[in-house]
């Protein structure tokens, strides 16, 4: 015998089941038992058993439902971590409850495979937080637009952002896995630089029996054209990409067309459609060639959206920049400020179409801006060329070109009181065009009473919220020792007088004058009026309104008040409550005691008209702040994924016009859908819904000030 105490038997299913139910009673129920997690947890060792039942009472100090879903999800991650790699998960699922709830705490547990990987590669290998300065700065030495980093769980590009791995360890050292981080981004940037996304790749998937092989083949051709690109333009990088499986090597041995494929693609002229040509026989082809580590995905959905708010911002831009540069020019020259610029190609190799663009006006070659070169810079790299019709100066009434809406430009002709919009269906990568028909109507008043009520239950709320927006409303500034202005500087004149009889020059900066510094902000607040807000939480929502009027009223912000709902694409509604430049008085208190569930939740045409109004509201800063109770949701369809890529879409197009969207939502499965929808700082949770009138002042003044 070595003196070691013999390890003590496992627990049994049924003894498990008494010390899990123990624990976890307060939220036990008829439908919720944990006899299964006891059958699971009685096939591991006593020690582990004890290792899991500690956890648990560790869990169960911070929520009782976290300990019971502990219960059903924790079990394989027992299997895979040791006795130090535990403790160090349960302290991080807890963190993500902190973070999210007990939604978000559920899918880290479900992950245990990323985060064993992750705990793996750690060891060894290199964090993006450690090298991301190193990358940026890389990457901004590259050609092209200024591109961002961050972490997702693989490597592919929006064409504005370079997402990698948040670790990299499958290399043996630290120096092998940075220059794997470096791989990823050059090739990543040289999709955008090189023009990979040219063409509409989800349509050109889309086209074949099978979208997912035609692409993952594609993204195979565009990548033997890009390591080409690559090796001309950065050589150093080539060694580092052919070290890393790149290249056309080992290609002969490789059944199919890619041998031939990659000889044609690597000419200096192959461009997109080169590789498009070659992809019906790689698509018929038995096998492809393995996938170097840097290559990661194509996500054409999501570069679609991007390219497309991109284009859209930046053609208005452009006309608007050459506007200020045709007037700037008309006193020097002698001519008349209006007329179409001319466009020319000047041979510059560096770029991949071997050309960049001039501008001429009236026959007379141009210098542009800095603003003005990096708009034709960036169009030049989207399309290839900057298209004639771009070169039109425009100022910021005429250019504001429709993205998937009818009405953000002109309103149509849809009878009194009604708009067509445009609405994107995912599933095919394109607008339905004036697919959805949106009325404004009038909401039918309540008792006027309920917004007196509400200011009395909650009166120490609201003294709060006078206090606190009073405070931080526009103060006058003095201005001292000024030429002019209301009242003497006393200071001033008195050194001014001890100078004067000293025999100096007197000051004559003698004045104080107030400057008023004003807020300028536009504010639409979209609330659902949607069925499933009936009963206590359409109180609690109307509440929330009457104390966030309060705030705005203090503050000074002009405001507007929309109900939306409606019942198909053909019936998409909106209620005014109160109008942009309407007094906050009896009639509003009335209207929003008249908000009231009525139908589904239609979100996407809701924010492409309040972004149309608010786009005929001077202002500095134009907030839409959309308050509701669950995701998207319609009769017709649109719900899950359709109704949330639409909301998306419509949120980009109104950034692309300058409007800020955010949304405050008491749905607890919001995590799944809101950082997708409006970004991952562009939505408030507040999982009690009780407590949605004591945060929506402070949810404003987080975003608007």
């Amino acid at each position: 015998m070595d003196g070691q105490a013999p390890e003590a038997a496992p627990l049994d299913a049924e003894t498990l089941a008494e010390r899990l139910e123990a624990l976890v009673y307060m939220v036990l129920s008829v439908r919720r038992s944990v006899k299964g997690a006891a059958a699971e947890l009685a096939r591991f060792p006593r020690p582990a058993q004890d290792r899991f039942l500690r956890a648990l009472e560790l869990v169960r100090t911070t929520s009782d439902e976290l300990a019971y879903n502990f219960c059903m999800f924790a079990p394989p991650a027992l299997a895979r971590l040791d006795a130090p790699e535990w403790d160090e998960w349960v302290l991080h699922v807890m963190g993500r409850y902190d973070e999210g709830g007990v939604l978000a705490a559920i899918v880290e547990m479900q992950r245990i495979e990323d985060y064993v990987r992750y705990v793996r590669d750690s060891r060894t290998g290199v964090h993006l937080h450690e090298v991301e300065g190193l990358l940026g700065r890389f990457v901004q030495g590259l050609d092209g637009r200024e591109l961002r980093i961050a972490a997702d769980d693989a490597a592919w590009t929006d064409t504005e952002t370079l997402h990698l791995p948040p670790v990299i360890g499958r290399l043996p050292d630290r120096e092998a896995n940075f220059a794997l981080y470096k791989a990823m981004a050059v090739h990543l940037w040289a999709q955008g630089w090189f023009g990979t996304w040219r063409a509409p790749l989800e349509e050109v998937a889309e086209s074949w029996p099978d979208p997912a092989r035609a692409l993952e083949r594609l993204h195979h051709l565009e990548r033997l054209r890009l390591d080409a690109c690559v090796a001309r333009a950065l050589p150093g990088m080539a060694r580092v990409l052919a070290d890393l499986g790149g290249g056309a090597a080992g290609l002969e041995a490789v059944p199919g067309p890619w041998a031939e494929a990659a000889r044609d693609l690597a000419r200096p002229d192959a461009t997109l459609d080169d590789s498009l040509a070659w992809l019906p026989a790689a698509y018929e082809a038995e096998a492809a060639p393995a996938a170097p580590a840097y290559q990661g995905v194509l996500r054409p959905e999501r570069v679609r959206a991007v390219v497309e708010a991109r284009r859209l911002r930046e053609r208005g831009a452009l006309a608007e920049a050459l506007a200020a540069l045709a007037a700037e020019l008309a006193p020097m020259r002698g001519a008349p400020p209006e007329g179409r610029f001319e466009r020319l190609a000047v041979p510059d190799p560096a770029r991949p179409e071997g050309f960049r663009v001039e501008l001429a006006l009236h026959g007379e070659v141009v210098v542009p801006s800095p603003e003005v070169r990096s708009l034709l810079d960036s169009i030049q790299q989207d399309l290839g060329d900057v298209p004639p019709e771009y070169l039109v100066p425009a100022g910021p009434g005429p250019y504001t070109v429709r993205a998937g809406a009818a009405g953000m430009g002109e309103r149509p002709d849809a009878g009194p009181d009604a708009w067509v919009y445009d609405e994107w269906d995912h599933t095919r990568g394109k607008y339905r065009k004036g697919w959805c028909l949106l009325r404004e109507r009038e909401i039918h008043p309540g008792d006027a009473a309920f917004v007196r009520e509400t200011l009395e239950r909650h009166r120490g709320l609201v003294k709060h919220i006078h206090r606190t927006f009073e405070a931080l409303r526009g103060e006058d500034r003095r201005l001292r020792r000024q030429p002019e202005g209301e009242d003497v500087d006393i200071d001033a004149a008195v050194e001014a007088w001890a100078d004067r009889a000293a025999g100096l020059e007197a000051e004559h900066g003698l004045f104080v004058r107030r400057l008023r510094c004003e807020r300028d902000v536009a504010v639409m607040l979209l609330v659902d009026m949607s069925g499933s807000t009936k009963g206590w939480i359409n109180d609690t929502e109307r509440e929330a309104v009457v104390l966030l009027c309060e705030a705005l009223e203090r503050l000074g912000d002009r405001y507007a008040i929309y109900g939306f709902s409606g019942f198909t694409h053909k019936r998409c509604e909106l209620y005014r409550i109160k109008a942009i430049d309407e007094p906050y008085g009896p009639a509003v208190h009335a209207r929003i005691a008249g908000i009231r569930p009525r139908d589904y939740t239609r979100l996407g045409a809701a924010i492409r008209h309040l972004t149309w109004r608010l786009g005929a509201v001077e202002a500095r800063t134009r907030v839409l702040l959309a308050l509701s109770d669950g995701r998207p949701d319609d009769q017709d369809g649109y719900r899950g994924a359709y109704g949330i890529e639409d909301t998306r879409q419509a949120v980009l197009e109104a950034r692309a016009r300058g409007v800020h969207p955010y949304c405050v939502t008491i749905d607890e499965e919001a995590m799944e859908y809101l950082p997708h929808m409006f970004g991952r700082s562009g939505f408030t949770l507040v999982r009690d819904v009780r407590r949605l009138p004591h945060r929506i002042s402070e949810i404003y003044r987080r975003i608007a000030l």
